[in-house]
């Protein structure tokens, strides 16, 4: 199973502004293969342009508040914890009758006080849909696809989050088969939240492993 960890330990003012993962880019090759070959579908008439807007519309009613519902509930219940982390795609099945429109696997990551982890895709944009919806656009793009892999603590220090050198960053590699979710840690200080209150902290970008869940200090007026 491809799998790549990396850590890295270079420390030196990175010379990439965040503003290069978010450039733009032209339609990949498997952009264009992926366009031609629906289009040579429809032709052949194997199926037909109401079934791509179903699925489409599948797609469009996937977003990261259904992932966010995931780690809240893993946050709240060891048990389903304890699923979630042993096969993640048969627990949302279960749990949250999520379904998997694909053969792919659903493998979760924690996060831990000893690691770190962040998701990529070198090859493409392989991406955890069923429960995050659509990628990014600086997910697709190369600069990220990179140096998420060359050097991690420039990427995550660009997002904002800053990793103590005792902690591992581990980067995953996503194939057409293996998707991965980060399982943020939970924040300190929310052992009476309610779930909901709980998803309100998780976003895509924790669940991607470039940002860490932050609990939002309120004035005593409010």
């Amino acid at each position: 199973m491809p799998h790549a960890n990396h850590d890295h330990d270079d420390h030196d003012e990175h010379d990439h502004p965040h503003a290069e993962i978010s450039q733009a880019e032209k339609p990949s090759y498997y952009d264009m293969l992926e366009t031609a070959v629906r289009e040579l579908l429809i032709e052949q008439k194997l199926f037909g342009a109401d079934e791509i807007r179903r699925q489409i519309e599948v797609l469009d009613s996937r977003t990261p508040a259904l992932g966010a519902k995931v780690v809240a509930r893993a946050w709240a219940d060891p048990d389903f914890r304890k699923r979630l982390l042993a096969n993640g795609r048969t627990a949302c099945e279960e749990e949250f009758g999520i379904t998997f429109y694909d053969d792919t696997e659903l493998i979760v990551l924690e996060n831990t006080d000893k690691v770190h982890n962040l998701i990529v895709c070198t090859l493409c944009s392989c991406y955890p849909r069923p429960v995050l919806g659509l990628p990014p656009d600086w997910y697709k793009l190369k600069p990220y696809r990179a140096r998420a892999v060359s050097e991690p603590r420039k990427v995550l220090a660009e997002f904002g989050t800053s990793i103590s050198d005792d902690v591992e960053v581990r980067v995953s590699d996503s194939t057409a088969i293996v998707r991965y979710l980060v399982l943020p840690k939970r924040p300190k200080g929310t052992e009476t939240f309610t779930e909901e209150e709980l998803a309100g902290l998780v976003t895509r970008d924790t669940m991607i492993g470039v940002v860490e869940p932050k609990l939002e200090i309120r004035s005593a007026a409010e």
